[in-house]
């Protein structure tokens, strides 16, 4: 009996994913990241980090992370706090628009993104002369070499081209469905069993 060949999952075949979205099938199984919608913030050989975009944190908003940590938050009240992933969530992320710009602790994403971890970019959502557009996020969803590949080898989640009104819009229960919509999909059309042909 012969064996399929194993599939080569390296950069060469699939390409880096930074600046993308990711989107859950239905049926996904991990219920971590259920109806997710994650931007991929770098792709590499070796692992790959992103940021889920969809779930606010029970409880917790902007203003309240800002005023515990003595930040003064100018127009922070109300906005929520995403859960980021399972990895280190107690670290956050500012995800926003580059207009606002650390050269030595920011990272450009992609279309006009960048991702900061430091508390000047807390303090700069908190003024009116921060990012125009901005999420704190805690945790990261991470992925070791290969992993990454290896789940969009089995269907396990859709890709399609970061779109920042989706990535910034605050309509948390739709988001799913509307990254679904821009790729042309009905997500009441979908099976919730994944597979390769």
């Amino acid at each position: 009996m012969s064996t399929a060949p194993t599939p080569d999952l390296s950069s060469a075949e699939w390409p880096s994913l930074a600046g993308r979205l990711l989107v859950a099938m239905p049926g996904i199984d991990d219920e971590r990241f259920e109806y997710a919608v994650i931007l991929v913030c770098t792709h590499d050989d070796d692992h790959a980090m992103g940021l889920r975009l969809d779930l606010p944190a029970p409880g917790v908003d902007l203003a309240y992370v800002l005023e515990s940590l003595n930040v003064s938050h100018h127009g922070a009240t109300g906005r929520p706090v995403l859960l980021g992933g399972p990895v280190e969530p107690e670290r956050g992320f500012v995800l926003h628009s580059d207009d606002w710009f650390s050269d030595e602790t920011s990272l450009r994403v992609h279309g006009g993104m960048a991702v900061t971890g430091t508390r000047d970019a807390l303090a700069a959502m908190g003024e009116i002369t921060g990012p125009a557009r901005s999420a704190l996020v805690l945790g990261y969803a991470g992925w070791d070499e290969g992993q990454l590949e290896e789940e969009l080898s089995e269907n396990i989640w859709l890709t399609l081209d970061a779109d920042a009104d989706l990535i910034f819009d605050e309509d948390y229960a739709g988001k799913w469905s509307r990254a679904l919509a821009l790729l042309g999909v009905d997500a009441a059309n979908l099976s919730s069993h994944g597979g390769t042909a």
